[in-house]
């Protein structure tokens, strides 16, 4: 009996309620809410919403439809706008079972004429959080769909650098234009502290946490001096949780993406490419993409994956025409600065070794395994160089290329370079395998008998310290060799390193022919970034030339002297010294003019005697003698142990 009155009762007070409401509606309409939720707006936020109009309703389980206008709800004390939104009408639908739950859920919301500030202070501040401090995450409403015409959008980021604004409409309502379902927009302003200037085309709705329905867009955009095209879907605008695009970049060089992706992107010649883009779960994919880098085609995938204590990057890339100038910017070269350094006559500016610093501050942004395949180079000048295989590691900000390997004339080059960028300088060690080149395809102008010029091998193991190529080379510590083994060589050539005046003259009138070249080794002890000759030998049939001296690497200087041990007589010859001074840019070969110029004198004295007397002071009496080739190469191979333990090199 009690709990039927108890029912009774709780049914006496709903019908007396629902009779009060429909009271209230007939004699006031919906209106009479609008002060009670204007006040309860300001206790909760601390900001003023005002809603003018009419105030409607229009009823349906469970998602009733709220109309009213105009509206305006305004911005914190700290904001740079006074109103966050203002709209010359607002259409919402409730989600009344979330309500119950105290959980404020518009699964559509209808802004018309909109102006909209969104804003973030540099302190965290979030203008759309709704708790009086706009920091809790959870004191927002959920908004499913919003449905936009004709208005404009703000967003500013003190701390991102960030400022934009763009402006919002439908093609019907641009003369002349056809209509068709979507929104246009255009957007300007500064993206990350970079200019953006912006247009494209989205769909009518936004999807602003939609899973299901991809929301389809295309945006043509610049930001700073990289242009962006992209056109296909968005799944969940809020927290992209797809994404499906086709994009087009281009850009003055990759690096200058780090800005809009936060990652340490190379720096490159100019670049343009095209690809699929693709998103989910913290993974964003640039797929079967291809382009250029400079002249340079490349074509490939990769791979960003986010969520771990850095950002995860994978690539495959491949090229089938690689031009080796574009490799330039990768190592700090400026470009052709060589060739503007040997045209000039001034003093040199720059230098021939790359000296444009690395820029590794920025390593710690991302770990990377990228491999590259180049089928053919495109050489400078006529170095004949081929195929690349190289596999790039960054890992905690340590850059490793392993393997670094090059086809070059008929032979290989094979290197492992490591830069330890964790301290403010980097530590730098190369090594770099010399096999089996061909010489006659290194030099083909020296050549005459193609097929045996000879082969070299060597190594260069070096160590240094600095924040660019040219830096680590001026301090480095190490050893360089090369051996050259049998082979032949132009006779002509070598008569000319004699100053065989008498033989230059006969080869000229009977023609020039191969000659055995027995050996040729190069070995230097390298100790703070300068080169001192080991063994310097370049040893034929007719000629033995033995070097000395030095090459500076942190000051480009070239202090080499080659002496002519002849092994046959010759009657008539200018026996001198050559000398290789200078820079790298200007390299200078000469003789001791003074020596040659007594020579010179001494015959024409001689002549003014007897004609027959003029040729004593010109003959080259010989005879040199062969060298011992097998104890050079041995030497070059097995550096002494005292050497090793002053350059760092491994015996």
């Amino acid at each position: 009996m009690k709990v039927a009155r108890y029912f009774k009762a709780a049914a006496t007070v709903i019908v007396v309620a629902a009779l009060l409401l429909v009271l209230l509606l007939a004699v006031f309409g919906w209106n009479w809410l609008r002060a009670p939720i204007e006040r309860m707006t300001l206790a909760r936020t601390g900001r003023v919403l005002v809603i003018g109009g009419d105030l409607t309703v229009a009823y349906a389980w469970p998602l009733p439809r709220l109309r009213a206008g105009p509206v305006s709800f305004a911005n914190p004390a700290w904001a740079t706008e006074r109103q966050m939104i203002t709209a010359q009408a607002v259409e919402i639908s409730v989600d009344l079972p979330q309500l119950l739950h105290r959980n404020i859920v518009f699964p559509e919301v209808r802004l018309q004429r909109p102006v909209l500030f969104l804003e973030k202070s540099s302190a965290g501040k979030k203008n759309w959080l709704l708790d009086l401090q706009q920091q809790d995450e959870g004191a927002r409403i959920r908004i499913d769909r919003l449905r936009l015409d004709e208005g404009s959008l703000g967003y500013d980021d003190a701390g991102e650098k960030t400022h934009i604004r763009a402006t919002l409409t439908t093609p019907s309502q641009q003369a002349g234009a056809a209509p068709v379902a979507g929104l246009l927009f255009d957007a300007e302003g500064q993206y990350k502290g970079l200019a953006l200037k912006a247009h494209g085309e989205a769909g009518p709705v936004l999807a602003l946490r939609e899973q299901s329905t991809p929301y389809p867009l295309s945006i043509d955009a610049r930001i700073g001096p990289t242009t962006v095209q992209a056109s296909g879907s968005v799944t969940d605008l809020i927290r992209l949780s797809a994404l499906d695009m086709r994009l087009k970049l281009r850009g003055a060089s990759l690096e200058q993406l780090y800005p809009l992706l936060g990652i340490a992107m190379p720096q490159t010649a100019a670049y343009a490419v095209e690809g699929r883009l693709l998103h989910s779960t913290g993974t964003w994919r640039y797929q079967e993409f291809s382009g250029l880098i400079g002249k340079t085609d490349l074509a490939g995938d990769l791979q960003i994956v986010l969520g771990g204590k850095r950002a995860s990057l994978s690539a495959r890339l491949d090229s089938k025409r690689l031009v080796l100038a574009d490799l330039g910017p990768l190592i700090g070269a400026r470009p052709s600065h060589v060739q503007v350094a040997r045209q000039t006559t001034q003093p040199l500016a720059q230098h021939v070794l790359p000296d444009l610093p690395f820029k590794f501050e920025r390593w710690n942004s991302v770990d990377a395994e990228v491999d590259l395949h180049a089928t053919s180079i495109e050489r400078a000048k006529e170095l004949p160089l081929e195929n690349l295989v190289a596999h790039v590691s960054l890992r905690d900000s340590v850059l490793t290329l392993a393997p670094l390997d090059f086809g070059l004339a008929g032979g290989k080059l094979q290197a492992v370079i490591t830069l330890d960028g964790r301290a403010d300088v980097i530590q730098a060690h190369a090594k770099v395998g010399v096999k089996k080149i061909l010489l006659s395809k290194l030099f083909p102008t020296l050549a005459l008998n193609k097929t045996s010029l000879g082969q070299v091998n060597g190594e260069f193991d070096l160590r240094g310290r600095g924040n660019s190529v040219g830096r680590m080379l001026g301090v480095a510590d190490g050893s360089v060799w090369l051996v050259i083994r049998s082979g032949s060589v132009s006779k002509l050539l070598m008569e000319k390193a004699g100053l065989h005046l008498w033989e230059m003259l006969q080869i000229k009138l009977e023609g020039d022919r191969p000659i055995k070249l027995r050996c040729a080794v190069a070995d230097f002890a390298v100790t703070k970034g300068r080169m001192q000759t080991e063994a310097l030998v370049f040893d034929t049939e007719v000629t033995t030339l033995l070097g000395t001296g030095s090459i500076d690497l942190a000051q480009e200087q070239l202090d080499l002297t080659l002496t002519q041990k002849t092994k046959n007589t010759s009657p008539l010859a200018l026996r001198s010294p050559i000398y290789l001074r200078g820079s790298f840019a200007k390299p200078q070969f000469g003789v001791d003019k003074g020596r040659v110029a007594v020579r010179a004198l001494g015959a024409l004295a001689l002549g003014i005697a007897s004609p027959l007397l003029a040729i004593i002071p010109l003959i080259d009496a010989g005879p040199g003698q062969d060298s011992d080739c097998a104890q050079l190469v041995h030497d070059a191979r097995n550096l002494q142990p005292a050497n090793a333990a002053k350059t760092g090199a491994k015996p």
